[in-house]
């Protein structure tokens, strides 16, 4: 969705999106790294104008409602949404110790992004594990550190949203380190945060997106990348669950 390629340039789907959109609003999209568990934090605080970073559109990030506690923690934000994905679960290949789904990681360590669906996920399922032993979570800043634990053997799977786990497994080592085991989970739609005072730069990316769509820019960005899988056909404000 979003790295850093060898010359040290952010590049990958978000990006190109971005600066499709930047073209037809006629401004330029400047991009700021930041660990994910940040970036809403960095909208409230205008530090940033938008977030987009592979950020699934949630009815608690809606509300500003942690997660995993129920309580507010904010304004929360609003999302227009322009892709789809689910969370998958990846291992080193050849050695899925035996996980073929989010219930056969009991008594099993994996690794995650900090904030991210993964990691709600994970803290999840270990809280219905019982008898078969938690879950241990270890939760890094990035999916690449998080990838670099599993290939070293420091845990026993990983978990990102489909497209980071594919791509990993597409390209880290020559597509020998990981393989993708199970299915899509929790599937939903990918947003681009927008502080919930600021409707009229949400109103504009969203009809700047549904030009892209329209004018077929947004069908060659998602084909370059080969998630095509994941397209919307339509810009929606706040259509997750």
């Amino acid at each position: 969705m979003e790295f850093k390629d060898d010359s040290g340039k952010t590049v990958g789907l978000d990006p190109d999106i971005a600066a499709a959109l930047g073209k037809e609003l006629g401004v330029k999209f400047e991009f700021e790294n930041g660990t994910f568990d940040t970036l809403i934090t960095g909208l409230r605080s205008k530090r940033y104008d938008i977030a987009m970073s592979a950020m699934s559109d949630t009815k608690d990030r809606q509300n500003g409602v942690d997660s995993e506690t129920g309580k507010k923690v904010g304004e929360g934000v609003d999302f227009v949404d322009y892709f789809t994905a689910g969370v998958s679960i990846y291992t080193k290949k050849g050695d899925d110790k035996g996980i073929k789904s989010w219930s056969d990681l009991c008594g099993k360590k994996i690794v995650v992004q900090r904030g991210t669906v993964s990691e709600d996920l994970a803290k999840a399922q270990s809280k219905k594990c019982g008898s078969k032993g938690k879950i241990t979570i270890e939760a890094f800043a990035n999916d690449l550190e998080a990838q670099t634990r599993l290939r070293a053997g420091g845990a026993d799977a990983g978990s990102a949203d489909f497209p980071v786990a594919a791509y990993a497994v597409e390209t880290s080592g020559g597509g020998k380190d990981f393989q993708i085991v199970g299915d899509q989970v929790e599937a939903a739609p990918y947003g681009i945060a927008v502080a919930k005072d600021n409707a009229q730069l949400r109103d504009a990316l969203k009809a700047a997106l549904d030009e892209i769509i329209k004018n077929g820019e947004y069908k060659k960005i998602t084909d370059k990348w080969g998630v095509a899988a994941g397209a919307v056909t339509e810009a929606k404000v706040n259509g997750g669950s």
